[in-house]
């Protein structure tokens, strides 16, 4: 099967671990593992997102005060080219050396008019408690939010409308090539009146974005990987119930956080609305199960309703 894997940000670093090179690469060879056994059975194109390094590199860049900071679409395509090089080394150091992997740096078109502008979302960067992050929204002017017990600079996420590299991806892919792209959502761009691309300050999600390439890619199956075995209700209340299986109708009547599963629960149904095929969302480590169908939270238009653990 030709199947999308997009990495969530716990593939990459885990929350509250320090963001340093050594730890990324850690995380990502763990990840390599998994995406190496799914390799040996499946055509895998790989997404994953960037908001921990992103918002490092913005605070990176802020301090440098010499120069005005880079836009975020800039700080987003420099992400992809460090993420990607690291997922590229780690799993062709598992897979035979024939087996060619390339990461291809993805512009996503978006509006720019798009009304996330108004309304910054995206959570981006480290955490900080609430003392750290007001004086972090007094110097540098960056809009923040909680996140749990924590906080978190917020970005304009806008919706992403079309893959400008689609057809090299596809190419490639085509070619029995493992493609990693789209990675951090993509980076922004849009058209200006001459029909001529500029960079958007802001993050597009990265489900959005990788349901939109396994969408155009036409593949079998979309798989979001996270930090947490099942989507769940009630979660992390005592309430919680893991959702087994569910049509993307009975899914979406379900309220879900903006900031973490809610992406991901609309790119699943948007996907399967679109192609008739299968999405589902679960942790790393089932990745393989996942594909299966013995784990995670599927989303197919053949279940009815919604079927708990």
């Amino acid at each position: 099967m030709r199947v999308v894997v997009a990495l969530g940000g716990n593939a990459l670093l885990r929350r509250g671990q320090a963001l340093n090179a050594e730890n990324q690469r850690n995380n990502i060879r763990v990840a390599a593992r998994h995406l190496a056994a799914a390799h040996q059975q499946h055509e895998l194109v790989i997404a994953h997102g960037n908001g921990p390094q992103v918002g490092l590199l913005a605070l990176m860049d802020a301090a440098y005060t010499a120069v005005d900071p880079y836009p975020l679409d800039v700080l987003g395509a420099e992400t992809v080219g460090m993420i990607g090089y690291i997922i590229e080394q780690e799993l062709g150091n598992l897979v035979p050396f024939e087996d060619h992997i390339v990461t291809v740096l993805t512009q996503i078109l978006v509006d720019p008019d798009d009304i996330a502008f108004k309304n910054p979302s995206k959570p981006v960067g480290p955490i900080y408690d609430r003392e750290q992050a007001e004086i972090l929204q007094l110097e540098k002017g960056w809009v923040m939010a909680p996140d749990g017990e924590h906080y978190r600079r917020v970005v304009p996420s806008p919706e992403p409308q079309w893959i400008i590299e689609m057809n090299v991806i596809r190419m490639l892919v085509d070619s029995g090539i493992t493609v990693i792209c789209a990675g951090g959502g993509g980076i922004p761009v849009a058209y200006d009146e001459q029909d001529k691309l500029f960079g958007v300050e802001a993050v597009i999600d990265k489900d959005l974005a990788s349901g939109l390439l396994a969408t155009g890619l036409d593949a079998d199956m979309f798989v979001m990987l996270t930090d947490v075995s099942h989507v769940y209700t009630g979660y992390g209340t005592s309430e919680q119930r893991a959702i087994r299986a569910a049509h993307p109708d009975a899914l979406q009547e379900l309220d879900f956080a903006s900031g973490s599963m809610g992406p991901k629960v609309l790119g699943a149904c948007k996907y399967v609305r679109e192609t008739g095929n299968s999405s589902a969302i679960g942790q790393l480590s089932d990745l393989l199960s996942i594909i299966d169908g013995r784990a995670g939270t599927l989303i197919s238009n053949k279940i009815e309703g919604i079927h708990y653990v």
